[in-house]
């Protein structure tokens, strides 16, 4: 079992960074159990292939910018709001980055849900509005988990709330 951990070890361990690398190179030499080798070899793969470190793959706000939100508010397509112009962020700034941000997952005035991207994380969406609203004044910073949970309770009520609404005619 140590020899498979091994092997599976230096086929992953260009995929790793220095300390996964010194850490997993550091107990593979103090396995001696098949209990702790089967352990590492889960923890080898698990690093390997968006395990733990997973939360370092998130998209930053301004890769979420450039890959998806830049298409309409570079430009201020649509009546969207303005990369960068103060003017036109200020009215949405004033609803808070709970609200701002859970309005626009859900999808807000010409705006789609999650910005046309249906594959983009909640995560990734509201460190792209804190991106965004930085550039025009504001003082966000990107959410952390306590903030995520209260714009999940936003996004709740959003969708509540166009459900209650009569269909338009």
């Amino acid at each position: 079992m140590q020899a498979a951990a091994t092997i599976v070890f230096h086929n992953i361990r260009p995929r790793l960074n220095t300390k996964q690398t010194e850490t997993i190179a550091m107990n593979l030499v103090l396995v001696t159990d098949l209990r702790a080798a089967a352990l590492l070899m889960v923890a080898v793969l698990g690093c390997a292939h968006g395990g733990p470190a997973s939360a370092a793959r998130l998209q930053t706000g301004e890769q979420v910018y450039q890959d998806v939100c830049q298409t309409c508010h570079a430009s201020g397509l649509a009546g969207s709001p303005k990369y960068g112009d103060e003017a036109t962020w200020d009215a949405l700034l004033a609803e808070g980055q709970t609200v701002l941000t859970a309005h626009g997952w859900v999808g807000v005035r010409a705006m789609p849900p999650k910005g046309g991207k249906p594959d983009l994380k909640l995560e990734e969406f509201a460190r792209a509005v804190a991106f965004m609203a930085r550039a025009g004044g504001a003082d966000w910073q990107d959410p952390d988990p306590a903030m995520l949970a209260d714009i999940k309770v936003e996004i709740d009520k959003r969708i509540a709330a166009l459900k209650a609404e009569p269909a338009a005619e």
